[in-house]
Parts: structure tokens; sequence; C-alpha cells
């Protein structure tokens, strides 16, 4: 079985497609999402196929453990979605899909993301985002061949590349200096330096955005928001690093993927902008938080899972603060978070709790079985 999925809709009636399935060529934009099975990616890709339906979007995604194609089971027959199986450092793969779909927007999100695996396994992320990102540019490069008009390579990065803040009420702004202390960030970091130097070099037109922690449906449970509501329901620990004083910006994945919307249209090329909630909060406020929602939520009485928060010995090289100016994004786009914190997590636990059987899946591998039936063996 073939490891792509397309559409055969050729019902605009101009008599011109362009690549396979059939899309009218002529109707808007090919944009490639790379991770669009991920978090982010599958919330964006989702946004994209609804409000673009004169666009045609590619969703590359290797399906790595935090890529779930169930996340999209509402668009995947929609006649403007395709799905193609592969990995971003297989250039390859990656040329054959931009000659095929004629892709002319590249939104760049797959990753690996999660710092405690970049510290048992840093080769990993090299690898895909260092590497994966370059593999990306270079076909790109190629394809374009220096025709750059209608042409842009957006990349999504992290705050972390940036390191830590301490708790004088600084911000990073789009200026601020890298210096990334983890594995994870500083593969990141390396990514964004490749992006900026194929503008440079050879005139690519370029984005790159530093979002803070997202949060919202759809977030493989190993990241601190749907693993503790899970655990909150299970009743196991939930641990906390250190005396959970580390602060974290939140935002919340909806309105990440408006940003990305707007930037990807009105952004001007070769700009970094940054993305974040103006919402900080210390880990164990969080925590206490959530506690209470899901308690609420799951009709158990106030404080009856505070006794499984469980402070653990801190993680290596734990930044103590992050904190992002969003002004740039504000006064050039004029976007801002659209969701208050509180009404944003309680909607988020709300999601989790009602959808048990999706936490179940992926925690347990059947979304893998999924895919199967769907598209055949991988």
């Amino acid at each position: 079985m073939s490891d792509k999925v397309e559409k055969t809709d050729s019902s605009c009636g101009c008599g011109e497609a362009g690549g396979s399935g059939g899309f009218c060529k002529k109707a808007g934009r090919n944009v490639l999402i790379t991770g669009g099975a991920g978090f982010i990616g599958s919330n964006l890709v989702r946004l994209f196929v609804n409000k673009y339906p004169e666009y045609r979007i590619v969703n590359f995604d290797k399906l790595t453990y935090a890529g779930n194609l169930a996340n999209l089971k509402d668009v995947e027959d929609k006649p403007n979605y395709v799905f193609v199986k592969g990995d971003i450092c297989d250039f390859g793969k990656v040329l054959s899909v931009f000659r095929e779909y004629s892709i002319d927007g590249v939104i760049h999100l797959a990753a690996e993301s999660h710092v405690d695996r970049s510290i048992k396994d840093p080769f990993v992320f090299a690898r895909t985002n260092v590497m994966g990102t370059l593999t990306l540019l270079q076909a790109a490069k190629e394809c374009w061949n220096g025709e750059w008009e209608g042409k842009m390579f957006y990349h999504i990065s992290t705050d972390e590349v940036y390191g830590s803040l301490g708790f004088d009420g600084t911000l990073f702004t789009e200026n601020t200096k890298y210096a990334p202390h983890s594995p994870y960030s500083a593969s990141k970091a390396s990514s964004d330096h490749f992006v900026r130097a194929f503008h440079d070099t050879y005139g690519m037109p370029s984005i790159v955005t530093n979002c803070s922690n997202n949060y919202g449906p759809y977030q493989f449970p190993e990241k601190l928001i749907p693993l503790f509501i899970n655990n909150i329901r299970y009743g196991r620990p939930l641990p906390v690093y250190g005396k959970g004083e580390n602060v974290r910006d939140w935002l919340y994945v909806e309105d990440h993927a408006r940003a990305i919307d707007l930037i990807f249209h009105k952004g001007r090329a070769a700009q970094t902008y940054n993305i974040g909630g103006f919402n900080e909060w210390k880990n164990i406020d969080l925590v206490r938080l959530l506690v209470r929602v899901t308690d609420r939520l799951l009709g158990n009485p106030e404080g009856f899972s505070d006794k499984l928060i469980t402070f653990v010995t801190d993680r290596a090289g734990h930044d103590l603060r992050y904190a992002i100016d969003s002004s740039k994004l504000k006064n050039e786009l004029g976007w801002t978070p659209s969701l208050d914190f509180k009404a944003g997590l309680e909607k988020t636990v709300k999601w989790y709790l009602d959808n048990q059987q999706w936490m179940d899946n992926i925690t347990s591998g059947d979304y893998e079985r999924y895919y199967e039936e769907m598209y055949g063996r991988r």
C-alpha cells in the first residue's frame, strides 16, 4: 500500500490539475506542513484545510510516537488534504514531494521536542532537528531554483533557544542573544541558523518564529498538562521537578495556529517573530490549578488529588524562567492571544477527560493499528 493518501476531486472545472490527485493547481497555494500529525501540526493542518479550501495542504509526517493520524480524522477525507508518510531527513523523498505537489510554501513543525528525551539521546535530536531542517531547505532551494516570488519557508522554533531568564521581569525579544542549555534547544538553535543562512546566502524567503509552551488538545501525554490530567484521573503521582519554581509562559495551541496563519500570509520575509501567551506561571502553581480544575470536573472533593504532587530530583540544566515578548507580532500584524489562561486550561482539561479513548489509544499504541487499517502497513 502506498504511504500517501490522496483524493481525486477535479470539480473546479478549469481543466488544469497540478500533481497527483486531480487537485486544481490554479485554485491556490500548495503548502507542505511537516509534522502535521503531531500536536501543534494537527491543529494547524485542521485550521488550514478548513479555512483555505482553495489550497492543497500536504501533511508530511514520519509518524513517530508523537505523530497520530487519529488527530486528523475530521479532515482526512477533505479534497484539499493529502497525507504523505516520510522522514524529513530522506532527501529523495522530500524532493519528490516538492516536485509532485508543486510546493510553494513550507511550514516546518516536524521536530523532536521533549527535553528529557534529548538529554538521554542527543543524536536523535541533532539528526531530526538539524539535518531534517537542512534537508527541507536544500529541497526547497533545488525546486524553487531562485524563483522566489510567491515562495516561503516558515520555520517554527522555540523560546528555549534564548536560554534562561531570572525573576527580574526581563522578556525574550527577537533580538535576545541565543544561549541554548539543553541538547533539544541547541538542536533548534542550529536549525534556526540554517534557515537564516539560506536566506542570506541564496535569497530564500524565510521566516522563523519562536514560541512559548503550548497547551491544548491532541498533545502527546509526555508533556506536563496532558500527563498530569491523565495521572489525576487514575490516581498516579504528579512528579514536579525540584521545588516547582521554574516559570513558563503558556500559549493555547489554537492561538499559536492562528499566529502561524497570520505570519505565513502577512509576515515579512527574513524576519523573526516571537509568539507568547503573556501568561507566566510557576510550575507548582500551574500544577495546583490543574489539580483543582481536574478534580472538580471529575466530581472529586476539593483538594482530593493534592496528595499526588511529588517533588522529584530536578532536571539537569533546567532553565529557570522563559517569558516571551510578543509586542512585535502584536504591533505589526495585530495578533493577541484569544483565551484567558484559566478558561483555556478548563477547556483543555475537559477535552482530555471527554476524549479518554484518544488518550488510552495513544498511550497503548492502538493508533498504529488505526493507521494500518486505514492506509496499510507502514
